[in-house]
């Protein structure tokens, strides 16, 4: 199945990707002239986190042929280029070079994984090219961006763990939890989870029972019951799994396969967030979804463009746009914006102006055209973006909502209940 499984990915990936470019290089007819805004994606349609990659991906080329059936970006048409970064820290570094060093563009949509953009970033602030992350929620980027270290070429439409943690641990504690396990995946993203999560946890009264011996796995493992067992030890009342879609998976189906999650609420994050997670887990014995009745949050989206972010989709490709499209969507939006802002096609002057641009004093507008309209005639906007307003704050972050998010026993993922961060 595993093999079944990345066959298909890879095939889809393909597909998005041949979209995404053929999407983009045709600028209402035109060839892209030299000297126009070019920007890149580096999304996984591949790899751990392809489920959910490959519904975020194509808001990109959404967005850029929306701008590009409106006049463009400093009169010219915008140029896409896609790259997936396979949930893959060396892939995604080479990707980001080639973006910066072969494609030569000013702006990318990306990545996704913390890990992925841990890799890349430093390669986009080196060559001096705007990175925004739809999906990376690590607080170590805040710690880095304090410190200086990405030198303004970094943002994120997706507010960092250190709200969704405190969060989560609201929820915890509003469900009654008084011990809880955690089990992570061993990189920024789950490491970062699992320290915001236990601080918030802890100030609400909560005991974290393996605190002193945290269980973190290997992102490339395919087996999973050591760590399965070491987390449901101790008799906790809830275990929170901050994963990816593959290995989370693997990691909830052998916790059930050994009894260890009988009676034990299952708490999970935004890495697992994906209709295809309940079905990986598989079914029990009796024919139901081991996943059901898990509880988890997520960033919600709630932004004034939504709505009109919701129809468009609709019209384009049927259907709702899928998990953290508007956030995909909005990253897009920003680069596009602060080049018209900046009146340069550079990522100099996307980085000087994406401030002014997402949470300034200018009119507030929520649609791309409109606001790229404003600032060609000399206008100052606040775009109100479809995942949120958007306010990117000094070191690249921004404030959000969060959904809380169940597994019914159709095994469909339904949303139920806000949260609102607190740290």
């Amino acid at each position: 199945m595993q093999k079944i499984r990345t066959a298909l990915a890879l095939s889809i990936a393909t597909l998005v990707g041949g979209f995404l470019l053929g999407a983009c290089e045709d600028g209402g007819g035109t060839n892209t002239t030299t000297g126009g805004l070019k920007i890149g994606s580096l999304l996984p349609t591949t790899g751990d986190l392809a489920s959910i990659g490959q519904q975020m991906a194509p808001s990109v080329p959404l967005l850029v042929e929306t701008v590009n059936a409106c006049g463009g970006v400093n009169g010219q048409p915008v140029t896409l280029v896609a790259v997936d970064d396979q949930t893959d820290p060396k892939a995604g570094a080479a990707g980001m070079t080639k973006l910066a060093s072969v494609d030569k563009v000013a702006g990318v949509v990306g990545s996704f994984a913390s890990s992925v953009s841990t890799a890349a970033v430093s390669i986009a602030a080196q060559n001096q090219v705007m990175l925004i992350s739809p999906g990376s929620t690590s607080p170590v980027f805040t710690e880095k961006a304090q410190k200086g270290d990405f030198k303004g070429f970094w943002a994120r439409t997706v507010p960092p763990d250190s709200y969704q943690g405190p969060a989560l641990a609201q929820l915890a504690t509003k469900k009654g939890f008084k011990r809880v396990s955690t089990v992570v995946i061993n990189n920024d993203y789950g490491v970062g989870f699992e320290k915001a999560f236990v601080q918030a946890f802890e100030k609400l009264g909560g005991t974290v029972v393996n605190k002193k011996n945290p269980v973190r796995y290997d992102p490339k493992a395919t087996t999973f019951e050591t760590e399965a067992t070491a987390a449901f030890a101790g008799k906790p009342d809830a275990v929170l799994g901050v994963f990816y879609v593959e290995t989370g998976s693997l990691l909830l189906k052998s916790a059930y396969q050994q009894g260890l999650s009988k009676g034990v609420q299952v708490m999970l994050t935004d890495g697992m967030k994906s209709d295809e997670f309940p079905g990986q887990v598989g079914k029990g014995s009796d024919g139901k979804y081991i996943a059901t009745g898990t509880i988890g949050t997520v960033p919600g989206s709630d932004g004034k463009a939504l709505e009109s972010f919701q129809k468009l989709w609709k019209e384009k490709k049927g259907g709702s746009p899928g998990e953290f499209a508007p956030q995909a969507w909005d990253a897009a939006a920003l680069l596009v914006l602060s080049a018209q802002a900046a009146k340069e096609n550079t990522g100099a002057g996307i980085a000087k102006h994406i401030r002014e641009v997402a949470g300034g004093p200018g009119t507030e507008v929520t649609d791309v055209c409109e606001g790229l309209k404003l600032l060609q005639k000399g206008e100052k906007i606040n775009y109100q973006g479809a995942s949120g307003n958007v306010d990117v704050d000094v070191n690249g972050d921004v404030v959000g909502v969060y959904d809380v998010w169940t597994v019914g026993d159709d095994g469909k993922i339904k949303v139920i209940d806000k949260v609102t961060p607190k740290k």
